[in-house]
């Protein structure tokens, strides 16, 4: 019997699995996009854009749909989306699977300050800090933007719009993976001591991080949030493992 799968992407990690997936004669595919990336990679199977109104939505999509099991690969800051996507597996008796690379590690060499939140960061950027690369999203420069004693480069996937009215800022619009020599090149360009960034985990934003440790640099990290409890898998193999096992007459693995 054809099962419906439906991957809540965004990720390299949901593009994979989509793609791994596609092929799969005994399954249908449906991974959904945010919608916030104006030009996103587009992945293999049906494609579904836009949000659900809540975990209520998508537990009514998904019984609308018959989706029998549900794989949550979105970036590992959508925390709404994890929390919203616990809820509405469990309403609707979906299983469900968080699909999530594995986050950094500091090393020996690194000078990383983790924060729990971006007030935090702009406190600790006012002390020892001139130059500053912002890899962020572009809807969290905001609480960076009153730093008027600071120079930011600001590097998103898509133009801030608007932007928040630095005081001393470039921007730079560019999308990973990015190699470490392009980043030691950048980071010595723009004479950067600082970066500011995320715990996304993965190879394709590694790189500025081993540049900042060859070069002395400070990094401000941004620790995750927290999530639901779920079932977890890191690699493709172990999800592709949890999809393989047999349904239960309650439609669980």
């Amino acid at each position: 019997m054809r099962r419906t799968i439906l991957i809540l992407g965004g990720t390299t990690e949901a593009n994979a699995l989509a793609a791994a997936l596609a092929e799969h004669p005994g399954l249908r595919v449906i991974v959904s996009l945010a919608g916030r990336t104006a030009a996103p990679h587009r992945p293999a199977g049906e494609i579904r854009s836009g949000g659900f109104g809540g975990a209520d939505g998508l537990a009514a999509y998904l019984t609308a749909r018959a989706i029998d099991q549900v794989i949550d690969a979105t970036h590992p800051f959508a925390a709404r989306m994890g929390w919203n996507s616990a809820i509405a597996c469990t309403q609707a008796a979906i299983p469900l699977l968080r699909l999530e690379r594995p986050a950094w590690v500091a090393q020996a060499g690194d000078y990383w300050t983790e924060i729990d939140d971006w007030s935090e960061a702009a406190v600790l950027l006012t002390a020892g800090s001139r130059r500053v690369l912002l890899a962020l999203g572009r809807q969290e420069l905001a609480p960076f933007a009153h730093l008027d004693a600071l120079w930011f480069l600001i590097r998103s996937v898509d133009m801030p719009d608007p932007l928040p009215a630095f005081g001393h800022s470039q921007t730079l619009q560019a999308r990973g993976p990015f190699t470490l020599a392009d980043e030691c090149r950048l980071l010595a360009e723009y004479d950067i001591d600082t970066i500011v960034c995320k715990n996304s985990g993965g190879d394709a934003a590694v790189a500025k991080l081993t540049a900042a440790r060859q070069m002395g640099l400070r990094v401000v990290m941004r620790k995750r949030p927290l999530r639901p409890p779920t079932p977890t898998a890191t690699t493709l193999a172990e999800a592709i493992a949890w999809l393989d096992q047999p349904l239960s007459p309650t439609g669980l693995p």
